[in-house]
């Protein structure tokens, strides 16, 4: 791809230029239901070059309308946990526009709350804040699996497991959607790494393509009715996903029925050809542009080389009026052509949501008799570290949200304990730019430029001053709070170049930056009672650090009120409930897709581990980690009996108790996983079937029923190339992670 080119993708996501805006006004509704007879009336109506307008952009985020039919532009809007800042028609955000958003924490906290009816609230939030600014598309969720924990976007994903990333988006589409605002699923498919994803092509076997990469999608469109889908950049198996003959026609389109609009994502239409008649409905951004202030739209793919590609008879018109019926039942069905009412903006309700979801998402990993913290003399709290004061919302990439405030851990530590306890603050250690902790071969143009810029020695060191003043505080500290780990960008990099967790870049190690290790190292040394608190979107190398303090929390990007959920937890206000939706292995070289496949790919990428992801290896292989899927503690104790299992005609019914057995009221996540005893191809040793969450008082005992369908039981037969449910005998387990299954029966199906 050319300089432009690069330029192009790069520049929808960041402030480079300035630009007057053109308002966007609205249009008059014409349609309150899904008229099949009122699409071919204005089918019928449109010359092909209108036909053409509606099926590319007409501005950074809005795609063409037909002013004489009275057909609005559609607008859309990222993001996944919150509504972007606002654009004007160009590329760069509009100054002084009202864009303050409600910031949620981000997709993978989402995931890690395990609380199917928080996906719900959480997808209302967006939708009714999406609608209050005019948005009729909201550009999310992604639920992209999660095969690698370098993933440079792998917080705004939801798991490693497709039950569980599905389980937890189905809420959230339909949550979206009762605004009358699309979601719009992304990315579709095997957008597995951020490094040369525009041209990366993605060798995917049929198995693993449909039991682990494509079950969400199917989920959203068969379960959730998602109105838009967005095409991924890379290519699967030799061809561009964005217009792929097998994945968009033969499997989205008919083989799901998927009835909504595929969107491209922004630049990756790549064919002209290929996305008229592999399945692409809207192309946005163009890697074709001559001017970025001013783009040519007519020259955008799905505009003028499709109209002479059409005229000379090399394709179809049909393939075009195809496209327009989806995109004229997706307005009809959203607030584009049909009046939902008003949208609200931060709303009180909203920061609930936002707070719940942070309470439930963050997640304690150890805890050696420590927390809650619980005295009744005043006693000296050391909070140490910059993530404690950091704000988050507006970097990572795309997903940035002009938050209306943002609760910091220090804040929050301050207001929920601040009379209690003496609150001391030291930052520790302060972000650097380094260029040593960054791929060279995903660097973008407008990266390196400001790397060169900013003049920053590849081998600057930690700041040994904040380390002592961090290190004398903490000892004549009771209590140390060390709050790190990573970062969405540095100063001067609003878009995420130069960072860890963001669109466009993957991580090169889970090693924990800014030295921010040997400052642990040396604060345990100082004080017995170091807790430890990580932010980021994924986890750190923990050998070193972990056996030495007394606590760990992993607390994701908690979002507006994160820092609120934080101290709750921390002091014992809320008992934590969040469960991990990936596996925490120690290093990044123990997953599957580094020990057995390839990560990052440059020309290709090669899924040798196949459906061997997360977890599923790890349990296969009997693999020690130090954190395993689903795992998460409380400050209480749960117990698990009485399995049973019954049938009603094909499907399998389970039930068992469980019971609070501690002191404390609390949530638990029951989990169930399968597994198959004689397969005949080799099959993981547990595959997550279904999970409930649910609140308990001390000493109530609940009765939990889980209901397994027939397809809960198959496995994708390649040589078949179809589903096949085996006749075999099934282990169903039960227990609150993947490696604590106290509860087990067999059946034979």
């Amino acid at each position: 791809m050319n300089k432009l080119s690069v330029f192009f993708v790069l520049l929808l996501c960041i402030t480079i230029i300035g630009c007057n805006r053109t308002s966007i006004e609205p249009q008059k509704k014409i349609s309150k239901e899904i008229s099949s007879e009122k699409i071919e009336d204005l089918l019928q109506q449109m010359t092909l070059k209108e036909k053409l307008t509606l099926i590319h952009a007409s501005s950074s985020f809005t795609s063409g309308g037909i002013p004489r039919l009275n057909i609005p532009e559609i607008s859309m809007s990222d993001g996944p946990h919150g509504v972007r800042y606002e654009h004007g028609r160009a590329w760069s955000r509009l100054e002084n526009a009202d864009d303050k958003a409600t910031y949620l924490p981000t997709g993978i906290t989402l995931a890690s709350t395990w609380n199917k009816s928080l996906g719900l609230q959480y997808g209302r939030v967006l939708g009714s804040e999406a609608k209050e600014r005019n948005k009729n598309i909201i550009l999310g969720p992604g639920i992209n699996i999660i095969r690698s924990p370098l993933n440079g976007r792998n917080f705004e994903y939801l798991s490693e497991d497709p039950y569980l990333t599905a389980q937890m988006a189905i809420g959230y589409v339909n949550g979206v959607q009762e605004n009358g605002v699309a979601a719009c699923a992304k990315h579709f498919v095997a957008n597995n790494q951020e490094t040369n994803r525009s041209n990366v092509d993605a060798l995917v076997s049929k198995r693993a393509l449909h039991e682990i990469y494509l079950p969400a999608f199917k989920t959203v469109v068969q379960d959730a009715n998602v109105w838009s889908i967005m095409g991924s950049y890379n290519k699967v198996n030799g061809q561009f996903a964005t217009h792929h003959e097998y994945l968009v026609n033969s499997i989205l389109k008919n083989d799901w029925g998927f009835d909504g609009v595929l969107i491209s994502d922004w630049a990756s239409v790549k064919d002209t050809k290929e996305a008229l008649l592999y399945g692409t409905d809207i192309e946005m951004g163009t890697e074709l542009v001559k001017s970025f202030n001013n783009p040519d739209y007519d020259g955008f793919y799905l505009a003028d080389p499709a109209e002479k590609m059409i005229e000379s008879g090399e394709v179809p018109e049909s393939v075009v009026d195809d496209k327009v019926r989806r995109i004229l039942k997706l307005m009809m069905r959203s607030t584009v052509l049909t009046d939902y009412g008003k949208g609200e903006r931060n709303t009180e309700e909203h920061q609930k949501t936002a707070l719940q979801v942070a309470q439930e998402g963050i997640i304690l990993l150890k805890n050696e008799q420590i927390l809650p913290i619980k005295s009744a003399e005043k006693k000296t709290i050391a909070v140490i570290g910059h993530n404690a004061i950091r704000k988050f919302a507006s970097r990572g990439g795309s997903s940035q949200v002009n938050a209306l405030y943002e609760v910091s851990a220090l804040e929050g530590i301050q207001k929920i304990a601040g009379d209690k306890y003496e609150i001391v603050f030291s930052e520790g250690y302060e972000p650097y730019f380094d260029e040593n902790n960054f791929r060279k071969d995903n660097v973008q143009t407008a990266a390196q430029t400001k790397v060169n810029d900013v003049k920053v020695a590849a081998s600057k060191k930690s700041n040994q001053k904040l380390v002592k003043d961090a290190v004398a505080i903490a000892k004549k500290a009771d209590y140390v709070i060390f709050v790190g780990g990573w970062i969405h960008g540095f100063e001067g990099y609003p878009w995420g170049e130069g960072t860890f967790d963001s669109e466009a870049r993957d991580k090169v190690n889970l090693k924990l930056t800014f030295g921010q290790e040997e400052l642990i190292q040396e604060l345990t040394k100082v004080n017995k009672n170091v807790i430890s608190v990580l932010y980021g979107g994924s986890q750190v190398e923990m050998n070193n650090w972990l056996p030495k303090v007394k606590a760990y929390i992993h607390a994701w990007y908690p979002g507006m009120e994160g820092g609120t959920a934080l101290a709750q937890i921390l002091f014992g206000e809320v008992n934590p409930s969040g469960k991990l939706p990936v596996t925490f292995a120690n290093s990044h070289n123990d997953y599957p897709s580094h020990k057995i496949g390839e990560f990052p790919g440059n020309a290709s990428v090669d899924y040798k581990e196949d459906i061997f992801v997360g977890y599923r290896y790890f349990a296969t292989e009997n693999i020690n980690v130090p954190f395993s899927f689903g795992f998460g503690l409380s400050y209480t104790n749960f117990t698990f009996s009485n399995l049973k299992t019954s049938k009603d005609k094909t499907d399998i019914i389970v039930t068992c108790d469980i019971t609070n057995s501690g002191k404390m009221a609390g949530y638990e996540v029951l989990q169930l996983y399968i597994n198959q005893k004689n397969p005949s191809v080799k099959r993981p040793k547990i595959e997550l079937k279904d999970f409930e969450k649910t609140w308990l008082e001390p000493n109530q005992t609940k009765t939990i029923s889980f209901t397994l369908k027939e397809d809960a039981f198959k496995l994708f037969n390649e040589d078949l190339n179809k589903w096949t449910l085996e006749n075999d005998d099934y282990t169903i387990l039960i227990g609150n992670s993947s490696t604590f299954t106290p509860l087990k029966t067999t059946i034979k199906l």
